[in-house]
Order: structure tokens, then C-alpha cells, then sequence
């Protein structure tokens, strides 16, 4: 029996649809060598046995089913414990691997043996319309860096703004590399622990592409964007875990100026980070949080960043907008909305329900004679700050009548 080359893991969570999408791009490779798909399920309650099973007769497939869900990183590491091949390579349910550029990794690690890890980028794709769309960072060249020169790799790393997600790994040295990390950023720690123990290298082809958009229609938020639009304190401490490791090996200097300059490059790599985080909750339509990370990359000292500059474009209204809707939302009993003073309503309407206005409340105009029933049951906008003491005269509740100036105080750009 010719021993197994590559192990292809997969991790998998209620996604059966997906799945086997995935599993026939894989079958359409057409490898020279032998292979194994590695799949963990992590107690999936829907048809992805069956799906295994449809395509495990003609493919070599080892399916795992674990007896409860602890997450995706137990998931992932799961396919790992599980990995024969000389060679593992992590695919997402949803996700596609490209086939030569693959190919071209595995040719690299067979000329390179004491590369343990070889990381490349990766190119989001739109599986709707079928075509790439952006790239996570960009390399000139292929580049091989020795056991131990974290502070070589740091500064690659801050210079070229790269996070080493996707890669291949020599499966050997997974086995005490990937360990458990949480507060911590996880690939920042597996990075330093593959350097601790042997070469790594990056390479300039990708061989993976991120599905924005399926085809097949997304079913969950994707982790990774969650992530990315909260977790930059996991980033931060993922680049300080690996600063450590580097003091610790006597590799990075750690004296007072070394330590301020680091914590300096972790904090504008973190913030550059943010911006993404700008431009997807912008385009999630979540103003007030996207109002909250401008504020952080305008006092970090990124205000002409393109991001945060497009940003500046309608988000003051956005953001009071959202934040009038967080306010309505919040008063139990509340039905209706009424807009006062204002000269277009018919416009005002379309923008408060783009910022996630509860459907349940009506956006009506003032009755000529309000009931005592709709008053109780009534928010109100006016446009000026003056018109307010009309509606708390007519005992509707203060708290619940809102001035545009009330909303947009709050909101400096």
C-alpha cells in the first residue's frame, strides 16, 4: 500500500449541503498520489452521515463523528489527530482548494524537508457570481525563514500585514504544535510554535479561496467575520504571544525602547485589522458598532485611512438612526412611531427601517386627535428640539420623544 501523501481535513457542523459540494470538487482532482479526506463532525444533527457515506464508496474517506459539539477549533483539530498523510491541509465545508496552486505547495515542502509549514494567501471568493474577489496580502516571492528568527518573522509579518491562517503542515509537526489557544489569536501561537521547532516559509500562490457568497446560500455568519469585527484584543495578544516566545529563545530584545517599538507595531497592526472591521460592519448595516471602531481608528491615528474616511459618508445618520431604533426597541409596549417636522418623510422612513428598525413598530403620522391608547403605545422624532414640549404636553412619555439633536449629540465625526 503506498503510503498517504496529503490528508485533506475537513471539519463539518450541520452543513450536509455543503459538504457535498465540497466533497465533489475534491473528486474532480485528479492526484498522482495517494490521499485521505479527513472528516470530523461535530454532532451533526442533519443528513451529513448519509452524505459521507454517498461518496465514501469510490473515495478515501475517514469519517469521524464526535458525541457532541465543542466547537470549531476542537473540530478542526480533531481532523488533525485523526491525519495519516505526510502532508495536512485544511479545507472548510464551504470553502474551495485550488487544485494546482495546491499542488504547487506540496512540490515546495517535498523540495524544502525542513520546512514544516508552508503559508500562503488566500483569495476570497463569490461563488454566486463565480469569480475571485480580493486577496489576503500579497508576496513578491517565496520566502523560507530558519528555525527560530521570530524577530525576522515578526517584522515580515507587521511589514506585509500577513496572518497565517492558511497553509499546508507537515503532519508530524502538528502533533505538538497545535495545542489549545483562545484569548490568544490562534494562528499567531501556532506560527510561533512551528518556528520554535523547525523552517517555515510563505509562498506567492495561493491554493485556497474563501467563499463570501455560496451558491448554495449561507446558512450560519461565517467565524471568521465575527471575528474580525470583535476579537482584535485575541490579535493583539496573539502577536504579544509570539513576541514572547521570541524573548524567551533570546531571539527578540526585550528592553524598555525594544518593548515600547513592539507595542507599538502591535497596536497599528491591530488597528489596521479594525479597518476591516469597519468596511464589514458598514456593509452589515451595524452602524453603531461601526460608529464605535471609528472612533477607536480616529484616536489611534488613522483617520486617513480609506476605510475610515468612506466611513465618514452617512454614518452620523446611520448611526443615530440605529441608535433611535435601539432606544424604541428597548420600551416595552411601544407600536407605532411618529415622525414630526420633518419635510420628507416618505425618505426618512426608508433610511430608519435600513438600520434594523423593529418591523412590529408602525412609522405613522400624527392622528389629529391621539387617542389615550396610542399615547401610551407611541414613540416620537421631532425635528427641532423645541417641538418636543408639545408631545410630553399631550402625555406622551418623555423619555420616549426624541429629538434629532438628542440622537446625533453623541456622534462626533
Amino acid at each position: 500500500m503506498n503510503p498517504i501523501k496529503l490528508s485533506i481535513c475537513i471539519p463539518t457542523y450541520n452543513r450536509a449541503a455543503h459538504l457535498r459540494t465540497c466533497l465533489q470538487r475534491i473528486k474532480a482532482f485528479s492526484f498522482d498520489f495517494a490521499y485521505e479526506i479527513v472528516i470530523s463532525d461535530n454532532a451533526s444533527t442533519d443528513n451529513t452521515t448519509e452524505v459521507v457515506q454517498e461518496f465514501a464508496a469510490d473515495m478515501p474517506i475517514r469519517y469521524f463523528l464526535r458525541p457532541e459539539n465543542n466547537g470549531p477549533f476542537v473540530n478542526v483539530n480533531g481532523t488533525y489527530r485523526r491525519a495519516h498523510g505526510e502532508y495536512s491541509v485544511y479545507v472548510a465545508d464551504d470553502d474551495r482548494l485550488i487544485y494546482e496552486g495546491l499542488l504547487n505547495a506540496l512540490k515546495f515542502m517535498d523540495d524544502n524537508p525542513a520546512v514544516n509549514v508552508c503559508h500562503a494567501p488566500w483569495w476570497t471568493y463569490d461563488g454566486i457570481l463565480e469569480r475571485e474577489m480580493d486577496i489576503f496580502y500579497r508576496l513578491e516571492e517565496d520566502v523560507i525563514f530558519q528555525r527560530r528568527s521570530f524577530g525576522e518573522v515578526f517584522n515580515f509579518i507587521y511589514n506585509k500585514h500577513i496572518f497565517p491562517e492558511i497553509a499546508v503542515f507537515r503532519t508530524s509537526a502538528l502533533r505538538t504544535t497545535w495545542v489549545p489557544r483562545d484569548i490568544c489569536f490562534y494562528a499567531f501561537p501556532l506560527l510561533a510554535h512551528f518556528l520554535d521547532q523547525g523552517d517555515i516559509a510563505f509562498l506567492k500562490t495561493p491554493f485556497y479561496q474563501q467563499v463570501i457568497r455560496s451558491e448554495l446560500g449561507r446558512d450560519r455568519p461565517q467565524g471568521g467575520h465575527e471575528i474580525a469585527m470583535s476579537g482584535w484584543d485575541q490579535y493583539r495578544g496573539g502577536l504579544e504571544y509570539f513576541l514572547y516566545f521570541g524573548t524567551k529563545r533570546g531571539q527578540i530584545a526585550s528592553g524598555e525602547n525594544d518593548k515600547f517599538t513592539q507595542d507599538y507595531m502591535c497596536k497599528m497592526f491591530t488597528l489596521i485589522r479594525m479597518t476591516v472591521a469597519l468596511r464589514l460592519l458598514l456593509g452589515s448595516r451595524q452602524f453603531v458598532k461601526a460608529y464605535e471602531v471609528y472612533t477607536r481608528l480616529m484616536y489611534g491615528g488613522l483617520d486617513q485611512h480609506p476605510e475610515v474616511v468612506a466611513a465618514r459618508e452617512g454614518l452620523l445618520l446611520a448611526a443615530a438612526l440605529e441608535t433611535l431604533a435601539w432606544q424604541v426597541n428597548a420600551a416595552g409596549g411601544v407600536e407605532n412611531l411618529v415622525l414630526s417636522g420633518f419635510l420628507d418623510t416618505i425618505i426618512l422612513k426608508e433610511r430608519i427601517r435600513k438600520v434594523n428598525f423593529p418591523e412590529r413598530i408602525a412609522i405613522v403620522d400624527e392622528p389629529e386627535a391621539p387617542t389615550k391608547d396610542f399615547i401610551e403605545k407611541t414613540a416620537v422624532l421631532v425635528f427641532t428640539p423645541d417641538q418636543r414640549e408639545r408631545y410630553v404636553e399631550q402625555g406622551y412619555d418623555p423619555n420616549l420623544v426624541f429629538a434629532q439633536d438628542d440622537l446625533i449629540q453623541t456622534i462626533l465625526l
